[in-house]
């Protein structure tokens, strides 16, 4: 039997709610009973206002509900229409987190996705392109190492002698040594011809074996694969949005050569037809809201039109020894509030709020009835507070 109180939502009823007297700290309790209530056999996403709330919401599920499975997807952490790339850990983070939320979507089981306001207005390459670059292998497998290689670069991986750090790749001979994002070890492939004869584990220090083992799981290192294809339909995209390019537009000469530029994920949308959206990957699943998530949500969209309009305007000036930037439209990159409203759809949507809320209009309010408690350390602090407590 569960210690966490009843809440009382209607289970699998499509619909927007409120669960108020929700206090800091106690989201995760109140988000295991939703997702108990409301969706006990298929997947729930959470949104938080910020990503420094993740963290002590993910341990406080872990003691809410241990056998909760739980999945993370960050935003990037970089500003909009910035001129350097998502970093290679959020970026190997949001990709893994991608992953596994497609197996989701296709075995649909109780979880909790904890994503961010930055991170759900950030449209995402199509699932099916995310799930064809991801590579699984295991020893007998029959792999051409050639177009494994291949696929490393076009990838994002950086070709050196010997691995040291994360992102990198060497060849020796039938030996293709690997440090993949989010790895917490290196490992060496040894092939005999197109047989893929061993995995191993070294360190990158001493570059000696310290184990084995018996598959693999391979992500892409960017949400950009510079791929003939991809390359292409940047080129036209890129031509149709802003006309020829100039002889010093170092991103279209880069892409163009096959070459990865520094913050080209800015311009993701003339990579793919479409771009996808968190809805689109988890089409059922109902979403909650953290308390001033959709606040945070407004806020970001601002942030983004107004990098947009800086980047247009210096871009208008075409100010003497600049670098050209030329923004992509904040529509094709990004969610707006109303595009937000039409991608939930009709699914169950609930909000979250730390206060008392009324039981008017559209929203049907639900009561978690958690309270904040004592802050014995403020108290201790604060010089009008007498000596001595009564217990």
């Amino acid at each position: 039997m569960s210690l966490i109180p009843s809440i009382g939502l209607p289970k699998g009823r499509a619909g927007q709610f409120i669960v108020d007297g929700v206090a800091d700290g106690y989201e995760a309790f109140a988000l295991v009973r939703t997702a108990q209530e409301i969706a006990p056999d298929k997947p729930v996403l959470f949104v938080a206002r910020d990503g420094q709330r993740l963290p002590a919401i993910i341990d406080a599920l872990a003691f809410a509900a241990p056998g909760l499975p739980v999945l993370e997807l960050p935003a990037w952490d970089c500003l909009p229409y910035d001129r350097v790339s998502p970093g290679a850990d959020a970026a190997a983070r949001r990709l893994d987190a991608l992953s596994a939320i497609i197996a989701l979507a296709k075995r649909p089981h109780r979880a909790v996705i904890l994503t961010t306001a930055n991170a759900l207005l950030q449209r995402i390459p199509p699932a099916g392109l995310i799930e064809a670059q991801t590579f699984h292998a295991k020893p007998g497998n029959q792999i051409d190492m050639n177009v494994l290689i291949a696929r490393l670069e076009t990838s994002g991986f950086e070709r050196v002698p010997t691995v040291r750090d994360v992102g990198e790749f060497a060849v020796r001979g039938g030996i293709l040594d690997l440090f993949a994002p989010g790895w917490s070890e290196a490992l060496r492939l040894d092939f005999f011809g197109d047989t893929l004869e061993s995995i191993r584990v070294f360190d990158v220090a001493t570059q000696r074996t310290t184990g084995q083992r018996k598959s693999m799981a391979l992500q892409a290192m960017s949400e950009v694969a510079l791929t003939p294809e991809t390359i292409s339909r940047f080129r036209r995209s890129y031509i149709e949005a802003f006309g020829a390019p100039s002889r010093d537009d170092a991103l279209y000469a880069a892409v163009s050569e096959g070459r990865r530029f520094a913050g080209m994920e800015h311009w993701l949308p003339f990579f793919y037809e479409r771009l996808e959206t968190v809805f689109d990957y988890l089409p059922d699943a109902p979403v909650v809201f953290d308390h001033l998530a959709h606040e945070a949500l407004a806020e970001r969209h601002t942030l983004i039109l107004d990098h947009y309009e800086a980047r247009r305007k210096q871009a208008d000036a075409a100010l003497k020894d600049a670098v050209p930037y030329k923004p992509v439209a904040p529509d094709l990159l990004y969610l707006s509030p109303e595009n937000l409203k039409t991608s939930l759809g009709p699914r169950e949507d609930i909000d979250f709020t730390v206060f008392d809320a009324p039981d008017v209009g559209a929203k049907k309010v639900f009561h978690a009835g958690s309270r904040q408690g004592r802050s014995f350390a403020e108290e201790r602090a604060d010089p009008n507070t007498t000596s001595s407590m009564s217990w």
